[in-house]
């Protein structure tokens, strides 16, 4: 099967990370014959400067007649872009893996969870005004919002097998209708799986524990604010936002991204770390795998994973983590890498 993705390079460091990846996916398909048609598009700050909208209505068009999407990072009109996306195509799920590398500064090498954050409600939906002299934004939880979200989390945690546990991370004892809904309807779901453990954490001690004991960490479900502060703490646990990946997920439709900004003071340095991108392409491709059932996809995704193990343990990387490579050479490594894998 040909699989037509939809392909925003974005801003600053974006097209050299784009550059990078369709390196390594250009590998994997000289590898495995998998058959993917890239469709560029326009969006973000450089588009709004010339045509002055961030988000055309033909890029728009173009994702809608793609499998997937593929977004490098988009500037200060992000929220025009993105976010805007994720209501449009309803990507009510935020996917962030945080998992420990070899060769890269983690807090523990143990490290291997997901947050799975809502994504379309909450203080995000931009419902702000002005009374007077006071600022008011509300918060919208809708029971629908946080079904899906909790059935998604424990369909995970079932999918990874591997410690079969959620938890589910709130505020309830102060937000007691918003977060109170979202933890009860939470219980309800956990009740549905018997085979999962459970459990419930307020969002300033989880923010403490993912410090003190990240390994004991599954999957994480949570709303769309808390989801957003945490995955970016999670991610200085395993060496930063250029190792953290996000998916962007619906029922239908999905945009993975490096979920870090377009980093203007590093453009043209090419020093930027390409996993964040690359392991979003992995994503990408499981998430193929498992919506087409394609096994061409799913081995595609794990040859990137393991062409990115095998160039970090051996030191194949940038100068931040210690290597001397840039980062159009690093995708360069990993590509190799996959080409000398036996499959």
């Amino acid at each position: 099967m040909r699989y037509k993705v939809a392909l925003i390079p974005g801003d600053g460091i974006g097209p050299e990370l784009t550059e990078t990846t369709l390196i390594v996916l250009d590998a994997v398909q000289k590898k495995t014959g998998l058959n993917l048609e890239f469709v560029r598009l326009e969006a973000g700050d450089a588009c709004f400067e010339k045509r002055g909208v961030a988000l055309p209505e033909e890029t728009i068009e173009a994702i809608r007649n793609s499998h997937v999407c593929l977004k490098g990072p988009v500037g200060e009109t992000a929220a025009d872009v993105i976010v805007k996306l994720r209501m449009m195509f309803d990507l009510y799920a935020n996917i962030r893996p945080i998992r420990s590398y070899p060769g890269v500064p983690c807090l523990r090498d143990d490290i291997d969870l997901v947050i799975v954050r809502e994504n379309t409600e909450g203080l995000y939906k931009g419902f702000e005004f002005m009374v007077d002299d006071a600022a008011v934004c509300l918060r919208v939880i809708t029971r629908r919002g946080c079904e899906r979200i909790a059935r998604m989390a424990f369909e995970m945690a079932i999918r990874r097998n591997k410690g079969m546990k959620v938890t589910a991370i709130h505020k309830a004892n102060v937000m007691k209708k918003t977060c109170g809904l979202f933890a009860q309807v939470c219980r309800e779901m956990a009740r549905q799986y018997p085979n999962v453990t459970f459990n419930e954490q307020y969002v300033d001690a989880a923010a403490m524990r993912l410090i003190k004991e990240p390994q004991n960490y599954d999957v994480i479900v949570t709303t769309n604010m808390f989801g957003d502060i945490l995955s970016d703490e999670a991610a200085q646990l395993i060496g930063g936002l250029g190792m953290a990946p996000g998916g962007n997920i619906g029922d239908e439709f999905a945009i993975f991204e490096p979920v870090h900004g377009s980093a203007p003071t590093r453009v043209g340095k090419h020093t930027a770390n390409p996993c964040s991108m690359i392991l979003a392409s992995k994503m990408m491709l499981e998430w193929l795998g498992e919506r087409y059932n394609d096994p061409l996809c799913l081995k595609s995704s794990e040859l990137i994973d393991s062409g990115v193990t095998a160039a970090l343990r051996e030191g194949l990387t940038i100068p931040d983590f210690g290597g001397k490579l840039k980062t159009i050479e690093m995708g360069e490594a990993i590509a190799q890498k996959i080409m000398e894998m036996k499959i």
